[in-house]
């Protein structure tokens, strides 16, 4: 009776999987502060989106993480940089039996781990940034991405990357904005799997929202709409119910929330002392984060819970 009545069920379809790819390993590396999860090779991530098409897994996310990095991360639109090489493997393997999604930044590429190009003063040009962002998207779509994702969060991203992607015959290609991203404390892991330290211990506080403020959000899901994004999305998940539900009542897109690297850490560790059934855990905050409004959810948890699933 209660599975009958159920006003929420979550599916495998409702996940994607966040996935790390590196450059120059032999073999798959562990992320210490993300138990299951690690840096693939590209062969290793070959056989791990073959195993997620197995499993019901619509797509995953791609991060790149390149051999070297420079202060205007130019191996993000490099035709031979990690991501695109890694794109153009899983399309000639899978097709389209996967959904293709690219992160769309320069944090993993820059010597200074800010999301853009840094000025005199040491901050971020916005302006100067968006013309990297373009080049980005243009070499990610190029390599087969059917989505590339923007979370830099500069100022006009989305309209400036929609531009150039119509500009080189690429129209087809789906913008997800991070348009509510927010400067969180619970992306700690994820700086350690794709290798990012801001310098001079700095933050990321000038671009990205503060955690106090919920109609902020809503402006800039507006924004980014008026600017062509086909998707939206809500990072973080569980400590944003709030934001994801009122984003829910106000745009009909595709609205995603990526349960982060904290979030999973977190309930990683809880279940490795025997504090929580970590399974269930993880059921029930994946479902939760879908009451909310999500239409579909990245998280680490992808391959787990389409097992639970199953």
């Amino acid at each position: 009776m209660r599975r009958l009545v159920a006003e929420t069920t979550l599916t495998t379809a409702d996940l994607v999987a966040p996935v790390f790819v590196r450059e120059g390993i032999d073999e798959p590396q562990p992320i210490a502060s993300l138990p299951g999860v690690v840096q693939h090779t590209r062969a290793s991530l070959r056989k791990e989106a073959g195993r997620m098409i197995d499993l019901g897994i619509p797509g995953l996310m791609l991060f790149g993480i390149p051999s070297a990095k420079d202060a205007v991360g130019s191996e993000a639109w490099n035709p031979d940089g990690i991501v695109q090489m890694a794109l153009r493997d899983l399309r000639a393997d899978y097709g389209d039996s996967l959904v293709l999604m690219s992160d769309l930044c320069v944090d993993e590429y820059t010597d200074h781990g800010h999301c853009g190009v840094v000025d005199d003063h040491g901050e971020v040009d916005n302006d100067a940034t968006l013309a990297l962002y373009q080049r980005a998207a243009v070499a990610q779509a190029s390599a087969g991405a059917d989505v590339v994702a923007p979370s830099g969060m500069m100022d006009g991203q989305v309209a400036a990357i929609r531009s150039a992607l119509d500009g080189a015959s690429f129209p087809d290609v789906a913008v997800l904005g991070y348009s509510a991203k927010y400067a969180s404390s619970f992306y700690g892991p994820f700086r350690e799997a794709v290798d990012v330290t801001i310098v001079d211990g700095g933050d990321r506080k000038g671009y990205q929202q503060d955690y106090r403020n919920g109609r902020e959000a809503m402006e800039e899901i507006r924004l980014d709409l008026a600017e062509g994004a086909d998707m939206v999305m809500v990072k973080p998940a569980v400590a944003y119910l709030d934001i994801l539900h009122r984003a829910r009542l106000e745009v009909d897109v595709p609205l995603a929330a990526y349960h982060v690297s904290g979030e999973y850490a977190m309930l990683k560790a809880a279940a490795a002392n025997g504090w929580i059934d970590g399974d269930a855990v993880a059921l029930e905050t994946l479902t939760a984060i879908k009451r909310a409004g999500a239409d579909f959810i990245l998280t680490y948890l992808a391959t787990e819970m389409a097992q639970v699933l199953a």
